[in-house]
């Protein structure tokens, strides 16, 4: 999770409710570092802020520059004290694409208390790079559970 999202929950900056802010996941190559999207250091990490298209990876409309809008799966706490939300897996059909990560963000956040749009929410590192050759690339997300959805604070 980025730092700056854990403060912008407290702010009331993102709306995780199936329906609410719309959530996209853009695709990246080895070459994105934090201090394009406001972070510093030398890898994408915790430290990016914001949405940019630097070094983004895109195919046409099939993978378009912004990437694709997830589907939310409406926040809960299923057990464990633990509130979660996810996001329903995310596939770009019929592309050419190599990437090393990605970056989720709010594309409809409350800027009432911020001055950036488009803040980042989670940066995925894939570890190596990932390619499709004119077939699907999906981003499958771990289960909606206490100890794997991909938000979870407990």
């Amino acid at each position: 999770m980025c730092d700056t999202f854990k403060k912008e929950l407290l702010y009331g900056v993102h709306d995780f409710a199936n329906g609410a802010d719309v959530f996209n996941l853009a695709l990246y190559d080895n070459n994105a570092v934090p201090t394009d999207f406001g972070g510093s250091g030398t890898e994408m990490d915790e430290s990016v802020q914001y949405y940019n298209a630097t070094n983004e990876q895109t195919d046409g409309a099939n993978a378009p520059a912004g990437g694709k809008a997830l589907t939310n799966v409406d926040p809960s706490v299923p057990s464990n004290n633990v509130a979660i939300t996810d996001f329903d897996d995310l596939t770009f059909s019929t592309v050419t694409i190599t990437a090393r990560g990605a970056l989720i963000y709010n594309t409809t956040p409350n800027t009432t208390s911020i001055s950036v749009t488009n803040p980042a929410v989670v940066v995925l590192d894939f570890t190596a790079d990932k390619t499709s050759t004119s077939g699907d690339f999906t981003i499958v997300f771990p289960d909606a559970t206490y100890n794997a959805a991909i938000i979870r604070i407990a």
